[in-house]
């Protein structure tokens, strides 16, 4: 294939055909490797098609996919870990009904990596040399009918909710925890949409920086995540939690107010830097004595959707230092559990109604020199296609001086991009 501009109609072309496969991921930047991006985002999109090789597991999670990377050294490979293998990481449990049943993790190498350089497309060699050469393991995927509008409905009623922040208060009041993260689910127990033609529509509605559509058999990430979880470039660990949101304003004026809001906001401040903290403290349990840095501390930046508030944690790390070693001291990330970490995941366990699964998780690729790049699994639609079910699960988090009622509305705002594309 010769390289050439890649066009919209080609993007979707390719999300056509790994969608005729049963592994596909398909990440993409957006164009926006710039800013607090500049330098991480190699790719403004990378491809990996059909699996060689797979691995999913729902226990030893972290010993089984060391065992699986080392047996690939130097191969390109794809994943996603799920939220819920904290349960491995520490001595937890999720009691909720799990009713899209993702795997604890699933990786694979693909048969062929496409990405883009300069604009033009290009083909990462594996084991065929075009597309054309692919036999799809279902050829009438690639003619989905069209999806068909739906409701979605939240778990919780907005008493409910409410009273769910209260309670959590008071375990802030009383000094249990410091901040904690906490969702809830909008859902359609009798979905049917096409998934790749739905992760277009989210990517024009959002064009968020950390984007991916996986499939993993009937499980679909279709994911508009503006959220680094963890991404190594050599021997340095780049880590950039957000914390605080603002809505965007279609009033040039109105928005920059919305943004010096957002930017002097205690609460939301004090949000992200407590996570800071704590991504500080995950990685001096893996880095090079005193490499632990902060790069970027409380940046504001748009998106099509929202502002937000972005910080950059970094640190060195030595060679030897595993991917499951670095799993262990990081994940699940802080913005997503708040701090100290395991309470926050007890009472988020307790006062959610959902399991999170792959909510919250991340996806994303390791490339051949041991480089990595994963997101943060929000502002997700997660579908299982077999048994028809789809959610949608946002949030905030809650601290000491958290309205209720503000949290509510940041949830909803949060959940918007996906559920107006559902509807």
């Amino acid at each position: 294939m010769s390289d050439k501009k890649v066009t919209p109609s080609e993007f979707e072309e390719i999300l056509k055909t790994g969608n005729a496969f049963k592994n596909f991921a398909f990440l993409t930047s957006n164009g926006a490797a710039s800013g607090c991006y500049s330098g991480l985002s190699k790719y403004d999109f990378l491809a990996g098609i059909n699996a060689l090789d797979s691995i999913e597991t729902t226990s030893k999670s972290l010993e089984q996919l060391q065992q699986f990377i080392d047996k690939h050294k130097g191969r390109w490979m794809f994943g996603f870990l799920s939220y819920d293998l904290k349960n491995e990481i520490e001595n937890l449990t999720s009691k909720h009904t799990d009713k899209l049943n993702f795997p604890s993790l699933h990786f694979f190498v693909p048969q062929i990596v496409l990405t883009s350089e300069a604009g033009a497309l290009k083909i990462i060699d594996q084991q065929a040399q075009t597309i054309d050469n692919f036999t799809a393991d279902d050829v009438e995927l690639r003619q989905m009918k069209h999806s068909r509008p739906m409701e979605l409905t939240p778990r919780f009623t907005n008493h409910e909710y409410l009273d769910a922040v209260s309670r959590l208060k008071t375990f802030l009041q009383q000094g249990d925890i410091y901040e904690v993260t906490f969702c809830q689910e909008f859902y359609n127990d009798n979905a049917e949409i096409n998934p790749f033609e739905t992760f277009i529509k989210l990517g024009i509605k959002s064009r968020a920086p950390m984007s991916c559509f996986y499939k993993k058999d009937n499980h679909h990430i279709i994911s508009s995540s503006p959220e680094r979880f963890l991404c190594k470039r050599g021997h340095k660990l780049y880590s950039q939690p957000i914390k605080g949101t603002a809505a965007r304003s279609a009033s040039a004026e109105e928005d920059d107010y919305m943004k010096e809001q957002l930017l002097h906001n205690e609460k939301e401040r004090a949000e992200n830097m407590m996570i800071v903290d704590l991504v500080r403290n995950d990685l001096s349990r893996i880095a090079q004595p005193g490499s632990v840095k902060v790069d970027e501390l409380l940046g504001l930046y748009s998106f099509k959707t929202v502002h937000q508030l972005i910080s950059t944690v970094s640190c060195e790390v030595s060679d030897s230092i595993t991917f499951s070693e670095m799993l262990k001291a990081t994940f699940p990330m802080g913005s997503m559990t708040g701090a100290p970490k395991i309470s926050a995941m007890k009472l988020i366990d307790e006062h959610e109604k959902t399991r999170r699964g792959a909510f919250s998780g991340s996806v994303g690729y390791i490339d051949p020199e041991g480089d990595f790049d994963f997101n943060v699994i929000i502002r997700t639609i997660l579908y299982n296609a077999q048994r028809k079910y789809l959610s949608v699960q946002s949030g905030g988090a809650i601290t000491t001086k958290s309205d209720a009622n503000s949290e509510y509305e940041e949830s909803l705002l949060k959940a918007k991009a996906m559920i107006d594309v559902l509807g």
